[in-house]
Protein backbone atom coordinates (compact mmCIF):
# COMPACT_ATOMS: atom_id res chain seq x y z
CA UNK A 1 0.00 0.00 0.00
CA UNK A 2 1.22 3.48 -0.89
CA UNK A 3 1.89 5.46 2.30
CA UNK A 4 2.61 8.79 0.61
CA UNK A 5 0.63 11.75 2.03
CA UNK A 6 -2.13 13.29 -0.08
CA UNK A 7 -2.36 17.08 -0.13
CA UNK A 8 -5.76 18.57 -0.94
CA UNK A 9 -6.66 22.10 -1.95
CA UNK A 10 -10.27 23.26 -1.44
CA UNK A 11 -11.35 26.14 -3.67
CA UNK A 12 -13.82 28.25 -1.68
CA UNK A 13 -15.19 30.80 -4.12
CA UNK A 14 -18.22 32.88 -5.11
CA UNK A 15 -19.97 31.54 -8.19
CA UNK A 16 -18.86 33.02 -11.51
CA UNK A 17 -21.34 34.63 -13.88
CA UNK A 18 -20.69 32.13 -16.69
CA UNK A 19 -19.08 28.71 -17.15
CA UNK A 20 -16.32 30.36 -19.20
CA UNK A 21 -15.43 32.62 -16.27
CA UNK A 22 -15.61 29.67 -13.87
CA UNK A 23 -13.26 27.64 -16.06
CA UNK A 24 -10.75 30.51 -16.19
CA UNK A 25 -10.90 30.80 -12.41
CA UNK A 26 -10.45 27.06 -12.08
CA UNK A 27 -7.37 27.16 -14.31
CA UNK A 28 -5.84 29.93 -12.22
CA UNK A 29 -6.58 28.17 -8.92
CA UNK A 30 -5.35 24.81 -10.19
CA UNK A 31 -2.03 26.40 -11.10
CA UNK A 32 -1.75 27.97 -7.65
CA UNK A 33 -2.81 24.79 -5.86
CA UNK A 34 -0.26 22.67 -7.67
CA UNK A 35 2.47 25.24 -7.11
CA UNK A 36 1.79 24.96 -3.38
CA UNK A 37 2.03 21.18 -3.38
CA UNK A 38 -1.55 19.98 -3.78
CA UNK A 39 -2.22 16.85 -5.80
CA UNK A 40 -6.01 17.23 -5.82
CA UNK A 41 -8.28 20.30 -6.02
CA UNK A 42 -11.88 20.16 -4.74
CA UNK A 43 -14.39 22.75 -6.01
CA UNK A 44 -17.88 23.65 -4.65
CA UNK A 45 -21.18 22.05 -5.63
CA UNK A 46 -22.19 22.98 -9.20
CA UNK A 47 -19.00 25.02 -9.23
CA UNK A 48 -18.76 25.51 -13.00
CA UNK A 49 -22.30 26.78 -13.63
CA UNK A 50 -23.64 28.23 -10.39
CA UNK A 51 -26.13 26.55 -8.10
CA UNK A 52 -29.21 28.80 -7.64
CA UNK A 53 -29.62 29.56 -11.35
CA UNK A 54 -33.13 28.22 -12.02
CA UNK A 55 -34.42 25.06 -13.66
CA UNK A 56 -34.35 26.43 -17.22
CA UNK A 57 -30.71 27.48 -17.04
CA UNK A 58 -29.69 24.22 -15.36
CA UNK A 59 -31.38 22.35 -18.19
CA UNK A 60 -29.70 24.54 -20.81
CA UNK A 61 -26.23 23.98 -19.31
CA UNK A 62 -26.61 20.25 -18.62
CA UNK A 63 -24.29 17.92 -20.48
CA UNK A 64 -23.08 14.32 -20.35
CA UNK A 65 -20.19 13.30 -18.13
CA UNK A 66 -17.83 13.44 -21.11
CA UNK A 67 -19.13 16.78 -22.41
CA UNK A 68 -17.47 20.11 -23.07
CA UNK A 69 -17.03 20.99 -19.39
CA UNK A 70 -15.32 17.67 -18.72
CA UNK A 71 -13.00 18.23 -21.67
CA UNK A 72 -12.13 21.73 -20.46
CA UNK A 73 -11.44 20.48 -16.92
CA UNK A 74 -9.30 17.66 -18.35
CA UNK A 75 -7.22 20.27 -20.15
CA UNK A 76 -6.71 22.19 -16.90
CA UNK A 77 -5.82 19.01 -15.01
CA UNK A 78 -3.26 18.00 -17.62
CA UNK A 79 -1.84 21.51 -17.96
CA UNK A 80 -1.11 21.80 -14.24
CA UNK A 81 -0.63 18.15 -13.27
CA UNK A 82 -3.39 18.09 -10.67
CA UNK A 83 -6.59 16.07 -10.17
CA UNK A 84 -9.81 18.12 -10.08
CA UNK A 85 -13.13 17.41 -8.34
CA UNK A 86 -15.81 19.65 -9.84
CA UNK A 87 -19.59 19.97 -9.76
CA UNK A 88 -21.79 20.31 -12.85
CA UNK A 89 -25.34 19.58 -14.12
CA UNK A 90 -25.37 16.15 -15.76
CA UNK A 91 -27.85 15.56 -18.57
CA UNK A 92 -30.69 13.16 -17.75
CA UNK A 93 -32.55 11.83 -20.80
CA UNK A 94 -35.71 11.05 -18.83
CA UNK A 95 -36.01 14.07 -16.56
CA UNK A 96 -34.39 17.05 -14.88
CA UNK A 97 -30.58 17.02 -14.85
CA UNK A 98 -28.62 15.42 -12.04
CA UNK A 99 -26.61 17.50 -9.59
CA UNK A 100 -23.32 15.73 -10.25
CA UNK A 101 -19.67 15.78 -9.29
CA UNK A 102 -16.81 14.30 -11.30
CA UNK A 103 -13.13 13.61 -10.66
CA UNK A 104 -10.63 14.06 -13.47
CA UNK A 105 -7.04 12.94 -12.96
CA UNK A 106 -3.89 14.84 -13.88
CA UNK A 107 -3.66 12.77 -17.06
CA UNK A 108 -7.13 13.95 -18.12
CA UNK A 109 -8.84 10.62 -17.39
CA UNK A 110 -12.29 10.61 -15.79
CA UNK A 111 -11.95 8.69 -12.50
CA UNK A 112 -15.41 8.80 -10.91
CA UNK A 113 -18.81 10.44 -11.39
CA UNK A 114 -21.44 10.72 -8.65
CA UNK A 115 -24.99 12.11 -8.64
CA UNK A 116 -26.42 13.77 -5.52
CA UNK A 117 -28.87 11.35 -3.91
CA UNK A 118 -30.40 13.55 -1.18
CA UNK A 119 -31.99 16.72 -2.57
CA UNK A 120 -32.46 19.66 -0.21
CA UNK A 121 -35.48 21.95 -0.25
CA UNK A 122 -37.58 23.35 -3.05
CA UNK A 123 -34.69 24.70 -5.12
CA UNK A 124 -32.90 21.36 -5.38
CA UNK A 125 -36.13 19.55 -6.23
CA UNK A 126 -37.10 22.17 -8.83
CA UNK A 127 -33.77 21.99 -10.63
CA UNK A 128 -32.59 18.39 -10.32
CA UNK A 129 -33.41 14.72 -10.35
CA UNK A 130 -32.09 12.70 -7.42
CA UNK A 131 -29.43 10.13 -8.19
CA UNK A 132 -30.41 6.56 -7.41
CA UNK A 133 -26.95 4.99 -7.16
CA UNK A 134 -25.15 4.75 -3.83
CA UNK A 135 -21.68 6.32 -3.61
CA UNK A 136 -18.77 4.10 -4.52
CA UNK A 137 -15.08 4.10 -3.61
CA UNK A 138 -12.35 4.65 -6.19
CA UNK A 139 -8.60 4.37 -5.69
CA UNK A 140 -6.05 7.01 -6.64
CA UNK A 141 -2.40 7.37 -5.58
CA UNK A 142 -2.91 4.54 -3.09
CA UNK A 143 -5.82 6.33 -1.37
CA UNK A 144 -9.40 5.04 -1.34
CA UNK A 145 -11.64 8.02 -2.01
CA UNK A 146 -15.40 8.61 -2.13
CA UNK A 147 -17.71 11.41 -3.24
CA UNK A 148 -20.80 12.99 -1.71
CA UNK A 149 -22.55 16.29 -2.45
CA UNK A 150 -23.69 18.81 0.18
CA UNK A 151 -26.85 17.50 1.94
CA UNK A 152 -25.71 13.89 1.44
CA UNK A 153 -23.10 14.21 4.20
CA UNK A 154 -25.75 15.19 6.74
CA UNK A 155 -27.06 11.61 6.64
CA UNK A 156 -24.82 9.30 8.69
CA UNK A 157 -25.67 6.38 6.45
CA UNK A 158 -23.89 7.86 3.43
CA UNK A 159 -20.47 8.17 5.01
CA UNK A 160 -20.88 4.85 6.83
CA UNK A 161 -21.66 3.18 3.50
CA UNK A 162 -18.41 4.50 2.06
CA UNK A 163 -16.54 3.52 5.22
CA UNK A 164 -17.83 -0.03 4.89
CA UNK A 165 -16.24 -0.05 1.43
CA UNK A 166 -12.90 0.89 3.00
CA UNK A 167 -12.83 4.59 2.13
CA UNK A 168 -9.96 6.70 3.47
CA UNK A 169 -11.27 10.16 2.60
CA UNK A 170 -14.68 11.53 1.59
CA UNK A 171 -14.69 14.57 -0.72
CA UNK A 172 -17.80 16.76 -0.46
CA UNK A 173 -18.46 19.68 -2.82
CA UNK A 174 -21.21 21.81 -1.26
CA UNK A 175 -23.21 25.03 -1.43
CA UNK A 176 -24.17 25.32 2.22
CA UNK A 177 -25.89 28.51 3.35
CA UNK A 178 -24.63 30.77 6.14
CA UNK A 179 -27.57 29.83 8.38
CA UNK A 180 -26.36 26.23 8.65
CA UNK A 181 -22.85 26.43 10.09
CA UNK A 182 -23.59 23.40 12.27
CA UNK A 183 -22.69 21.23 9.29
CA UNK A 184 -19.09 22.47 9.19
CA UNK A 185 -18.78 22.90 12.97
CA UNK A 186 -20.42 19.66 14.11
CA UNK A 187 -21.49 17.21 11.45
CA UNK A 188 -18.38 17.09 9.25
CA UNK A 189 -16.05 16.40 12.22
CA UNK A 190 -18.57 13.88 13.59
CA UNK A 191 -18.76 11.98 10.29
CA UNK A 192 -14.98 11.84 10.17
CA UNK A 193 -14.64 10.67 13.77
CA UNK A 194 -17.41 8.07 13.84
CA UNK A 195 -16.08 6.45 10.67
CA UNK A 196 -12.33 7.01 11.21
CA UNK A 197 -11.92 8.74 7.84
CA UNK A 198 -10.93 12.15 6.51
CA UNK A 199 -13.79 14.39 5.32
CA UNK A 200 -13.09 17.38 3.04
CA UNK A 201 -16.06 19.77 2.70
CA UNK A 202 -15.53 22.41 -0.02
CA UNK A 203 -18.13 25.19 0.26
CA UNK A 204 -19.06 28.20 -1.84
CA UNK A 205 -19.10 31.75 -0.50
CA UNK A 206 -20.73 35.00 -1.55
CA UNK A 207 -24.25 35.36 -2.92
CA UNK A 208 -26.61 34.21 -5.62
CA UNK A 209 -30.24 35.42 -5.87
CA UNK A 210 -31.88 34.51 -2.58
CA UNK A 211 -28.83 32.62 -1.36
CA UNK A 212 -25.98 33.56 0.99
CA UNK A 213 -23.30 30.89 1.14
CA UNK A 214 -21.42 30.44 4.39
CA UNK A 215 -17.90 29.43 3.42
CA UNK A 216 -16.08 27.77 6.34
CA UNK A 217 -14.81 24.99 4.09
CA UNK A 218 -13.47 22.30 6.41
CA UNK A 219 -11.15 19.31 6.38
CA UNK A 220 -11.67 17.03 9.38
CA UNK A 221 -9.31 14.27 10.45
CA UNK A 222 -10.20 10.69 11.39
CA UNK A 223 -10.38 11.50 15.11
CA UNK A 224 -12.73 14.44 14.52
CA UNK A 225 -10.18 17.24 14.77
CA UNK A 226 -10.34 20.08 12.27
CA UNK A 227 -7.17 20.01 10.16
CA UNK A 228 -7.99 23.14 8.21
CA UNK A 229 -10.87 25.60 7.97
CA UNK A 230 -11.50 28.60 5.73
CA UNK A 231 -13.15 31.88 6.66
CA UNK A 232 -16.21 33.39 5.00
CA UNK A 233 -14.59 34.79 1.86
CA UNK A 234 -12.84 33.37 -1.18
CA UNK A 235 -9.86 31.24 -0.23
CA UNK A 236 -7.69 28.33 -1.35
CA UNK A 237 -7.55 26.01 1.65
CA UNK A 238 -4.92 23.29 2.05
CA UNK A 239 -4.71 20.12 4.12
CA UNK A 240 -2.39 17.12 3.99
CA UNK A 241 -3.80 13.66 4.70
CA UNK A 242 -1.40 11.09 6.11
CA UNK A 243 -1.61 7.35 6.43
CA UNK A 244 -0.11 7.61 9.92
CA UNK A 245 -3.05 9.71 11.16
CA UNK A 246 -5.52 7.30 9.58
CA UNK A 247 -3.87 4.19 11.01
CA UNK A 248 -3.51 5.78 14.45
CA UNK A 249 -7.19 6.68 14.60
CA UNK A 250 -8.25 3.24 13.47
CA UNK A 251 -6.36 1.56 16.29
CA UNK A 252 -9.00 2.97 18.65
CA UNK A 253 -11.97 2.45 16.34
CA UNK A 254 -15.21 1.13 17.89
CA UNK A 255 -15.98 -0.84 14.75
CA UNK A 256 -15.14 -4.22 16.29
CA UNK A 257 -18.11 -3.73 18.63
CA UNK A 258 -20.62 -3.08 15.85
CA UNK A 259 -23.81 -5.20 15.88
CA UNK A 260 -25.08 -5.25 12.26
CA UNK A 261 -27.61 -7.92 13.23
CA UNK A 262 -29.47 -5.25 15.24
CA UNK A 263 -29.42 -2.49 12.63
CA UNK A 264 -32.02 -3.78 10.18
CA UNK A 265 -34.64 -1.14 11.11
CA UNK A 266 -32.24 1.61 9.96
CA UNK A 267 -32.95 0.63 6.37
CA UNK A 268 -36.72 1.12 6.74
Amino acid sequence: MNTEPLTLALWQTPYAATPAEALQGLDDEAAQARAQGAQLLVCPEMGLTGYAIGAERVQALAEPADGALAQAVAGTAQRHGIAVVYGYPEHHPQGKPFNAVQVIGPDGARLMNYRKTHLYGGLDHAQFSAGDTAPQVFEWRGWRLGLLICYDVEFPETVRLLALQGVDAVLVPTANMAAFDEVQNLLVPARACENRVFVAYANACGHEPGMHYGGLSTVAGPEGGVLSRAGRDGELLFATLTREALDGARRSSPWSARRPDLYGPLAV
